[in-house]
C-alpha cells in the first residue's frame, strides 16, 4: 500500500510502505526548488516585460501578412517587406522593394493601423517603415533627409521630426539633433 508522506519542503510524496523516506523527500525537495526557481525566472522575465514594453513589441514576429484588396482582388503582403507607403490623392501608394500596390484608403486611417507594426510617419504624405531606414540628416531648414534601403531618401518634415526618436531604442550623442 502507499503511504502519503509530507516532506519537509511541504510536498506531499507517495512510497511504498516501509520504504526509506529520505530519497524520496530528497527528490521532492529538489522538484520544489526547481519549480520555483522556474516561476521566479519566469516571474522576472514578464517583470522585464513589463519594464520594457518596447521590447515586447520588438519580440513580435515582423512577417505580419496584411490582406489588400488590389483590382478586384485580395492580396496578401507581409508588411515586413513594404518599405514606405505614400499618400496620393485619397489613396495610397503600398511600395514594396519590387513592386507597388495602390489602394483606395486615407493615409491617415492607414498611419493608425500601421504604427503598431514599426511604421512611422515623416510627411502628411508619407509613412515609412522603420526596418528599412538606414540614415537621418539634419537640413538646414529644420527638416531632415532620411534614406531608405535601396538608397530612395524622403523629406522628414518639422512637423513629424518628434516620430524619429522612435527609430531607436537609445541615441548617443544626440542632444543637439532633436530639442524637446
Amino acid at each position: 500500500m502507499n503511504k502519503l508522506k509530507m516532506s519537509p519542503a511541504g510536498n506531499g510524496a507517495s512510497s511504498p510502505e516501509g520504504a526509506s523516506g529520505s530519497f524520496l523527500d530528497r527528490v521532492a525537495q529538489h522538484s520544489c526548488a526547481a519549480l520555483v526557481m522556474t516561476r521566479d525566472a519566469g516571474e522576472q522575465t514578464a517583470r522585464s516585460m513589463e519594464t520594457f514594453p518596447r521590447l515586447r513589441a520588438l519580440a513580435k514576429p515582423q512577417s505580419i501578412r496584411v490582406a489588400i484588396k488590389v483590382k478586384g482582388k485580395f492580396l496578401f503582403i507581409n508588411l515586413g517587406d513594404v518599405v514606405s507607403v505614400q499618400a496620393q490623392g485619397n489613396c495610397v501608394w503600398f511600395h514594396r522593394r519590387a513592386s507597388s500596390y495602390l489602394l483606395r484608403e486615407s493615409i491617415s486611417l492607414v498611419a493608425e493601423k500601421l504604427e503598431i507594426h514599426g511604421f512611422i510617419r515623416i510627411h502628411r504624405s508619407v509613412l515609412v517603415n522603420t526596418s528599412f531606414v538606414e540614415e537621418i540628416r539634419p537640413l538646414s531648414t529644420g527638416e531632415y533627409c532620411l534614406r531608405v534601403e535601396g538608397g530612395k531618401e524622403y523629406t522628414v518634415t518639422r512637423t513629424y521630426r518628434k516620430n524619429l526618436k522612435s527609430l531607436a531604442e537609445f541615441w548617443i550623442g544626440t542632444s543637439a539633433c532633436f530639442p524637446s
